[in-house]
């Protein structure tokens, strides 16, 4: 891994104020991960943009989130396999008019197929995992970079993987992917390392989750714990508190 590691502060928690005025967008935001994202921003403070290609679930959690007392989220559905440059631009003009400021990102949407041979990798899944995992990252940073800049402190936070394992085999275009993304990071840092817009990555410990359970489908993945603490941690690296880790992968995974 090429960025350098930072880790939470022990003392750190979110409170109903961290991202109290802020605006956060959420890709795959009904995923296992996308959704504890969502509903740890709205109880800091934040107003989340929902994001993801299937509609009903976003209106699901839509439904889950107010029922559970959380502020009223924003639904723009966004289908990232087939989204051209200008359905990019499309959302961030959306956000422009609906809710006049952007203030975090976080890309937890993702493609994954499970472990598969690079001899029996269907090519059609290869390019999916790629486009997904990393040209659409890129797209929608791009189109939402005007809205970014503009605010007075604001994130983008893309979810690695453990490179340990992800280089072994069998992990095909998912690894390739991911190694791709951790270098999307390093060079948008590199152009953004100072001034109100931050990157961060962040490398979640085992938790339980869809992806989890294809890739380790010999594993008890309810045995792992929910992926609370990794949404937490994103909650740590949208906000101000997070400056000093600008440009890093916060660690989550025991020392």
């Amino acid at each position: 891994m090429n960025l350098a590691s930072s880790r939470l502060p022990e003392s750190w928690n979110a409170s109903g104020h961290t991202l109290e005025g802020r605006v956060i967008l959420v890709t795959g935001a009904y995923g296992g991960l996308g959704s504890a994202v969502a509903r740890a921003a709205s109880r800091a403070g934040a107003t989340v943009v929902l994001t993801g290609k299937r509609k009903r679930q976003l209106e699901q959690l839509y439904d889950a989130m107010v029922s559970e007392g959380l502020s009223e989220p924003v639904l723009h559905p966004l289908d990232m396999e087939s989204a051209t440059p200008r359905d990019y631009e499309s959302l961030a003009e959306g956000l422009q008019r609906d809710v006049g400021r952007l203030d975090g990102i976080v890309h937890t949407a993702t493609s994954f197929v499970g472990l598969t041979p690079i001899a029996m990798h269907k090519p059609d899944a290869w390019l999916r995992a790629l486009h997904v995992n990393v040209s659409a990252p890129f797209a929608l940073t791009q189109a939402c970079l005007p809205l970014l800049t503009q605010s007075p402190d604001s994130a983008a936070v893309f979810v690695l993987d453990d490179p340990e394992l992800l280089q072994r085999a069998h992990w095909g275009a998912y690894g390739v992917s991911k190694a791709a993304l951790e270098r999307f990071v390093s060079i948008l840092h590199e152009e953004h390392d100072a001034g109100a817009f931050r990157v961060h990555a962040l490398l979640p410990a085992p938790m339980r989750t869809t992806l989890r359970r294809l890739a380790y489908f010999g594993e008890d993945t309810m045995q792992q714990p929910l992926p609370d603490a990794t949404a937490a941690a994103a909650v740590y690296l949208l906000s101000n508190e997070a400056a000093t880790a600008r440009g890093t992968v916060l660690d989550l995974r025991v020392a």
